[in-house]
């Protein structure tokens, strides 16, 4: 493994990038200077950088682009801090008490509704697929419709585009489930009850978004207080399902079609570190962090064949090779993109997403700590392991930088694919 102390500069530059394959390369400079910390006067000049004396050329900074097609280490890191954001918010640590494992703890899939038939594999059964084969699990023609001149390619679009906010809604009414089954009003369960969360979108191969949740009851202060005897696993299942069916969005209607919007009616609710999960296996604290974590770093182009980048015209789709049923979904969102009612859906600007606008990983405030903390603690971490001159000091740094391009010149490929990242540098930009 390289050490970065010995490699010649431009080795320990790319080796500073922790792996990225498509920094971002920048121009400008950076100058640090001692603050007399009685007076508050800048004295002396500390460190002084610029780009243009650094062996690349330029400042080289990670992308942190969370999508595996576009950067496998980037994501890769990406993966690991929602896995300890969903993983403290289960078993505690980082500012989170580790008494959370004693609260109710379900792990939740909403799915979305039915747009028209596709071809599958159904479950626990012998059955072949609709259209008369047994597919295999990779083949292609999975999630694609049987007819796709019959498939609803707009409504299946336009729920993509109010996923986030039909989960708005669901929240809203699982609180009031639980105060109604807790013989409470709905002004009341503050003082008693809160509800934190923490979910990830994923595709399903028809291009349907769906959710994957962790949801957790705690008492009013958090999960730094226990809930109430009353606050089961059981009671927050049944709250769950009751809202699942209640959170509804109605009100759009285009070319004289009225469309609503709600969770299809497969929804599995299921208690952690229960015996029920896939294969049999304990749905465990790590289990779930894992699975959830694992689609944090997925788009559409990982389950439908779509693009991982927006499109900038519509006579793109003509040239790029992608599934017919995602070109179609794609070009279904290009074209209510330029609906006047539709504006604030901002559908051009999504349709690689499929319509789905939403932050692909969201939490409750209280659930646990934050990708912002964890990133700082890296970081602080990493400038402890660099002795400097003036440990103790006060400092004043002026920086300006520009966008210069990105990705790596032909060499510098060749030279990252020669190293690798040398302990504790993973997640470090270059310097």
């Amino acid at each position: 493994m390289a050490n970065t102390g010995t490699l010649p500069g431009i080795l320990r530059q790319l080796s500073g990038l922790g792996g990225c394959t498509h920094p971002i390369r920048l121009d400008g400079h950076r100058t640090e200077y001692a603050v007399d910390t009685r007076t508050g006067e800048i004295g002396s000049v500390l460190h002084h950088l610029e780009s243009s004396a650094l062996p690349a050329g330029h400042l080289l900074v990670r992308c942190n682009n969370r999508r595996t097609t576009r950067c496998p280490a980037c994501a890769e890191l990406y993966r690991r801090d929602t896995f300890q954001l969903i993983a403290t918010g289960l078993r505690g640590g980082k500012g989170t008490p580790d008494t959370v494992t004693t609260h109710p703890r379900v792990f939740a899939t909403f799915t979305a509704p039915g747009f028209g038939p596709v071809h599958n594999r159904p479950t626990g059964t012998n059955r072949p697929c609709r259209c008369g084969t047994r597919h295999d699990q990779d083949d292609a023609v999975l999630g694609t419709p049987l007819d796709p001149d019959r498939y609803d390619y707009e409504s299946a679009v336009l729920w993509n585009a109010h996923a986030g906010l039909l989960w708005r809604r669901f929240s809203i009414h699982l609180r009031r489930e639980i105060a109604k089954l807790a013989g409470l009003s709905q002004r009341e369960l503050p003082a008693h009850i809160r509800v934190a969360f923490a979910k990830v979108a994923e595709y399903q191969r028809r291009g349907a978004v769906h959710f994957h949740a962790v949801i957790r009851l705690d008492g009013p202060d958090g999960g730094h207080t226990p809930p109430p005897a009353w606050a089961t696993a059981g009671l927050l299942t049944d709250a769950i399902r009751t809202a699942t069916t209640k959170a509804r969005i109605d009100g759009l209607t285009l070319d004289g079609r009225a469309h609503s919007f709600a969770f299809g009616r497969q929804l599995d609710v299921r208690t952690i570190r229960s015996t029920d999960f896939t294969d049999r296996a304990a749905l465990t604290d790590r289990a779930v962090a894992a699975y959830i974590a694992k689609y944090a770093t997925k788009g559409a182009e990982t389950a439908t064949g779509a693009l991982d980048r927006p499109l900038k015209f519509a006579a793109e789709l003509a040239q790029l090779d992608i599934s017919d049923h995602a070109r179609r979904l794609i070009r279904t969102a290009w074209t209510l993109g330029a609906c006047k009612d539709l504006e604030h859906l901002r559908l051009r600007a999504w349709a690689h997403m499929l319509g789905f606008r939403g932050h692909f990983s969201t939490k409750s405030r209280t659930y646990s700590t934050t990708l912002g903390a964890l990133r700082t603690a890296r970081a602080d971490w990493r400038r402890a392991q660099t002795p400097t001159e003036h440990p103790t000091g006060t400092t004043h740094v002026l920086a300006h930088w520009v966008f210069a391009g990105t990705g790596l010149t032909a060499t510098e490929e060749w030279l990252a694919a020669s190293i690798t990242p040398a302990p504790g540098t993973e997640g470090e930009p270059a310097r």
